[in-house]
């Protein structure tokens, strides 16, 4: 008995010894860590996507009967025009974007170097990203509003208010306007990541491409597009799957009316409003692959345009360049 009694607590002791000990310790903590947050993600995100996922195959409401219908939801979303067509209101946002990301661009390059005032100018162009989606819908909401403050400052440029289109109301440019109020919210953003990158680029780099002859232009296409092309392809990436889902500037702008309901609007009323809840799950779930269609494509657009860059050095290219040049002037004597 008593050398039953002696192995229990050796064996007691070399568990907690075991348990207690820093090794120990590290990988209980190392697996707590992943396991909480891979547990909030599944229940959180993966698990209600599940759900939604099945809710496309059936007729049903928040409370009541579900009818299973297979895919006829899906062909809804394909046939019906209110669906589908105002996806294509996704295009006013793309043209957006793009004109966000030029502008963001420019201003990166321009203010990541020695600019008198730069700091604040920074923060002056940041600061709309940090106000809430709603104030600024208010904001604009108000600012195109027929006599008010955009139609003033026009008018004040010598504009006749008569002839001034109604800015929110008539279709030929009211979805430019509301695409015009996510250029003014989200390029601050933009501009602040591109400066981090271009920050990050090696200035002996410039220096070379200096030595080489080369002009601004040629050192910012040969120097800081193919050193920050992994934050270009981020921005680009986020400013068209935003775009895709682009609800807050109709949403509370508009309410959606005069032909400014995006897919993300429509889908909102045919949930909420229609109460169609296995509808809208199939939009949610064409977005999805809309978007990652998009995600995919834009990849392999983007490296397509920066192959070069993949197998040489900026150092190279830039010399590469310099001799087309230098080839191209010869030819023309």
């Amino acid at each position: 008995m008593e050398g039953k009694v002696k192995v229990q607590v050796n064996e007691e002791r070399s568990f907690s010894k075991w348990f207690y000990s820093r090794k120990t310790q590290r990988i209980i903590t190392i697996a707590c860590f992943m396991f909480i947050p891979l547990l909030l993600l599944f229940t959180f995100t993966y698990l209600p996507f599940g759900k939604m996922v099945g809710f496309s195959f059936y007729k049903m409401k928040y409370i009541g009967e579900r009818t299973f219908v297979g895919l006829k939801n899906y062909k809804k979303v394909f046939s019906e025009p209110e669906y589908f067509s105002s996806l294509k209101l996704s295009f006013f946002y793309m043209a957006g974007a793009l004109v966000q990301l030029a502008i963001s661009l420019y201003l990166a390059t321009v203010l990541s170097f020695k600019v008198k005032g730069g700091d604040i100018f920074k923060g002056f162009m940041f600061f709309p990203y940090l106000i809430n989606g709603i104030a600024v819908g208010f904001i604009f909401k108000f600012f195109f509003t027929r006599g008010f403050v955009f139609d003033t400052v026009l008018q004040w440029c010598g504009f006749n208010l008569d002839k001034l289109p109604y800015w929110l109301r008539d279709q030929g440019v009211n979805n430019w306007s509301l695409a015009g109020t996510s250029i003014w919210r989200y390029f601050g953003q933009n501009m602040v990541l591109f400066i981090g990158a271009i920050m990050s680029v090696d200035s002996e780099l410039y220096e070379a491409a200096m030595l080489d002859g080369c002009n601004k232009w040629q050192q910012f296409f040969y120097v800081t597009l193919p050193n920050i092309r992994t934050v270009l392809f981020l921005n680009v990436i986020l400013s068209i799957t935003g775009s895709l889902s682009a609800f807050e500037p109709p949403y509370v702008i508009t309410s959606g009316a005069n032909g400014t309901a995006t897919y993300f609007v429509k889908m909102h009323e045919v949930a909420h409003t229609s109460q169609k809840v296995g509808q809208a799950s199939a939009m949610a779930v064409v977005l999805l692959i809309i978007i990652l269609f998009a995600t995919l494509l834009q990849n392999v657009l983007l490296k397509y345009a920066f192959r070069e860059a993949e197998y040489e050095g900026p150092e190279q290219n830039i010399r590469k360049k310099k001799i087309r040049i230098n080839t191209a002037g010869r030819g023309k004597k």
